[in-house]
């Protein structure tokens, strides 16, 4: 039985090490911009402020508040510095010309801390970002490519957690079989 089990667990891990080390960016055919990635070329700003997997969105032209639907969590790198973003299912703020405020949904980690990105600011060839009252300056050529979702993120049942979609396939791939159930994600 505990021989079993170390076999799972080795072909589990080969598993785990296989899909982490695959290019999720990977795609021959990109998927072509969609009206919300056109809105905010519109205002001033690139495509890649939001990934290419953008369900929809809502624009209230008079007050510029918006709603951009991505169908669930996303985590994305952001350039130059290869920053780790994560995407909310749903991403609000308000957009005006070459400004974006009161934004919520959009989190980046950096100095080993998570930080709410509540506003952008297009200014000339760079974007400003703001974080509270901190800002960091980047080239808006950074942001010129609409990025993928590196990986769905999915909520363990019961938590508020979320975890990348692989793990969770292995974790209970690996709990089934020491279980000897049959469960799925």
């Amino acid at each position: 039985m505990a021989n079993r089990r170390s076999v799972v667990l080795f072909f589990s891990l080969l598993v785990l090490l296989s899909l982490s080390s695959a290019n999720p960016n990977r795609n021959p055919k990109p998927k072509p911009l969609t009206a919300a990635h056109e809105e905010l070329t519109s205002y001033g700003f690139p495509v890649g402020l939001l990934p290419s997997d953008v369900r929809g969105y809502a624009l209230n032209q008079t007050s510029g508040e918006f709603v951009v639907d991505l169908g669930g969590q996303c985590k994305i790198t952001l350039p130059p510095d290869n920053y780790l973003a994560t995407y909310s299912k749903t991403v609000r703020g308000k957009i005006v010309k070459n400004k974006i405020a009161e934004l919520d949904g959009i989190r980046v980690r950096a100095l080993f801390k998570w930080w709410s990105i509540t506003g952008i600011r297009s200014s000339g060839d760079d974007l400003v970002f703001e974080v509270g009252v901190v800002s960091a300056k980047y080239p808006s050529k950074n942001f010129d490519e609409s990025p993928a979702c590196e990986g769905r993120l999915k909520r363990c049942p019961g938590s508020e957690a979320p975890v990348n979609l692989h793990l969770l396939i292995v974790f209970c791939i690996v709990r089934s079989s020491l279980l000897g159930t049959s469960q799925g994600p």
